[in-house]
């Protein structure tokens, strides 16, 4: 699917990704893309340099999710591309309080399950649409450091796979965004948390994602090295386990810890 004349919503578009993608689609001939942000001030500022809508939106608030959706159509037509892209990290592991694991529930799995029941009815019938999910390498690997996070994003690249499966046939394109790091907000702070490969810019990641898009490619990643470790991973779990243990104990050395 080509950018030009289309209508897409971006999730997480105050900053980051989310902004970098909606100026590079407005600049590629976007009919409109909706800037959507839990920071409404922050979105309206994004999207004011480009000539997007900035919209305050809560993603894990179906009703919210399925208002702003209504409204879009109306105002600017069918929604060609859905691109529920916001996302936070909370650090902990099996420890970490029920609150972080159900907050990052719902930001990292609901609300992608709410855009998904908001648009595809009517991509359905249109015979066409396109839903991207931003998940992480994390949910491909993990995430040291953080287990909510990689829990959820492995369970969010699932989820992109059952959308895919169930309605690819009726021509409904999916494609799921694992990058490691990337020079935002969620910027890694140690190796083991994404920094393995370096530091990716935004503007990168919208070219990447754009072109993912046209072609209908499923896996999105802005860093190619993160197919090895996925192969890697497949072909000898115990080894990789080995090697995560390796990377977890050379992240506390650097951070000196214990």
């Amino acid at each position: 699917m080509d950018i030009k004349d289309r209508v897409a919503i971006i999730t997480g578009g105050g900053g980051g990704i989310g902004a970098a993608t909606g100026r590079h689609w407005m600049g590629l001939g976007a009919r409109m893309v909706v800037l959507a942000d839990r920071n409404g001030e922050t979105a309206r500022a994004a999207a004011a340099g480009c000539g997007a809508l900035g919209v305050e939106l809560d993603v894990t608030d179906e009703q919210a999710v399925i208002a702003l959706v209504d409204r879009v159509e109306r105002e600017y037509g069918p929604i060609d591309i859905f691109f529920s892209n916001a996302g936070a990290g909370v650090p902990g592991n099996v420890e970490a309080p029920n609150e972080a694991w159900q907050s990052q529930w719902e930001l990292h799995v609901m609300s992608h399950v709410y855009a998904a029941r908001a648009v595809i009815p009517a991509m359905r019938a249109r015979g066409e649409g396109y839903i991207v999910q931003t998940a992480s390498a994390a949910g491909l690997l993990a995430a040291i450091g953080s287990a909510p996070y990689s829990v959820t994003k492995a369970a969010c690249i699932k989820l992109a796979e059952t959308i895919a499966i169930e309605h690819g046939d009726a021509g409904i394109g999916v494609s799921v965004l694992c990058p490691q790091g990337v020079n935002t907000a969620m910027a890694p702070q140690q190796v083991g948390d994404g920094g393995t490969d370096g530091i990716v810019e935004p503007e990168y990641v919208a070219e990447v994602v754009t072109a993912a898009i046209r072609d209908g490619k499923f896996l999105i990643l802005p860093h190619p090295e993160v197919q090895t470790y996925v192969e890697r991973k497949a072909q000898d779990p115990d080894r990789w386990l080995t090697g995560m243990r390796r990377l977890r104990k050379r992240s506390l050395d650097l951070l000196g810890g214990a």
